[in-house]
């Protein structure tokens, strides 16, 4: 398991070295970030800090992920391969998203359709690859079964499936996205999240039902668990480097460039561990913040203006309570902390029933 501890030092020190030096590049370009004048007011004194800082850590994760297979002497396998070119591919639609922002002054950056398209293309290609590769076993990285903590009986096909990984990415991209409101609150849930998916691949590597011993009910159905492991452990040394600039006072934020590739990069994990059903749990705090909006918006409209929250997404709603931007910052945390516990405890108990039915 060397791999996995490599690839996380790495992706730590990457990330902590790199951001200090993206920050001068990025204040001396004069690359800041907009702010919308319907935000709450205190948000006003971040105007002009540097954005698009998810270039950092997207860069740390692949060059350490490189650099483990490098001082390993491993193969890169195909299903890391492409949970790296959907969190690459997603964070360049952030890219251009923060491009338009800074360039245009326009806090809403690119247009929704625009970005939808963008999302849409980088998915679809990331699903219909999935499919392919199959190795000696004939395991694809994804499948075309519903998954929760193994493939169930709901088998998608291939068009389906397509469809369903599409909304996956989309879903996930945005719901990290409408997190990224305040210093440090996307980035330290990310890493919780991957620390969890990281644990996900080593089990799963020991129990793989390819390693004759572990063969049974209980066993998985993984192309390259160790691999997916090893770029969540660089996906979560990346970001907790990164976390040491973004916490309050950030001195930089993720941008969309960051908040997509991360995204990205958690859909991506989920569908090739075949944990799909799982990821809502595991990732809790992304699907509660990303609900509140849908609520506000839905009430909004139904209602002809009332509103459920003083303002969504969700934490914008607790500081305009009067909640300071720490506390609303570390108590989403912690609920994120306890959804990342509640997943791995989902999945290790599937597994115990599976083995002792």
């Amino acid at each position: 398991m060397k791999e996995i501890l490599i690839a996380g030092v790495l992706g730590l020190c990457l990330s902590l070295s790199g951001t200090p030096l993206i920050i001068r590049i990025l204040t001396r370009k004069g690359y800041g970030q907009e702010i919308r004048d319907n935000g709450p007011p205190g948000h006003q004194s971040k105007r002009g800090t540097p954005t698009m800082g998810g270039i950092v850590f997207i860069l740390a994760t692949l060059v350490s992920y490189a650099l483990t297979k490098v001082i390993t002497s491993d193969t890169p396998t195909v299903s890391a391969l492409l949970v790296l070119f959907l969190m690459t591919g997603l964070g360049l639609v952030g890219f251009l998203d923060d491009y338009i922002k800074i360039f245009k002054r326009r806090s809403l950056g690119l247009r929704a359709r625009s970005k939808l398209i963008g999302q849409l293309l980088i998915g679809i290609a990331f699903a219909v690859l999935s499919l392919e590769f199959a190795d000696s076993r004939g395991a694809t990285p994804a499948s075309p079964y519903l998954s929760f903590t193994h493939d169930f009986g709901w088998y998608l096909g291939p068009v389906i499936f397509a469809v369903w990984a599409v909304l996956m990415i989309s879903a996930t991209s945005n719901g990290v996205n409408l997190t990224d409101g305040l210093d440090g609150l996307a980035t330290g849930a990310a890493v919780m999240a991957f620390a969890a998916y990281t644990v996900i691949g080593i089990w799963q590597y020991g129990q793989s039902c390819a390693n004759t011993l572990t063969m049974g009910p209980g066993c998985y159905e993984v192309r390259d668990p160790l691999d997916l492991a090893i770029v969540a452990s660089a996906l979560m040394g990346a970001c907790f480097g990164f976390l040491w600039w973004n916490t309050s006072p950030a001195k930089i934020f993720m941008g969309d460039t960051g908040s997509l590739a991360l995204g990205g990069a958690l859909a991506g994990l989920a569908i090739c561990s075949r944990t799909q059903l799982l990821l809502p749990v595991i990732g809790g705090l992304f699907v509660l913040i990303a609900a509140s909006v849908i609520l506000q918006v839905g009430c909004f409209r139904l209602t002809g203006g009332r509103r459920i929250f003083r303002m969504a997404p969700l934490q914008h709603h607790f500081e305009l309570k009067g909640w300071g931007e720490v506390l609303v910052v570390v108590r989403f945390w912690i609920i994120q902390g306890v959804c990342t516990v509640m997943g791995l405890g989902v999945f290790y108990a599937a597994w115990w029933a599976a083995t002792n039915a």
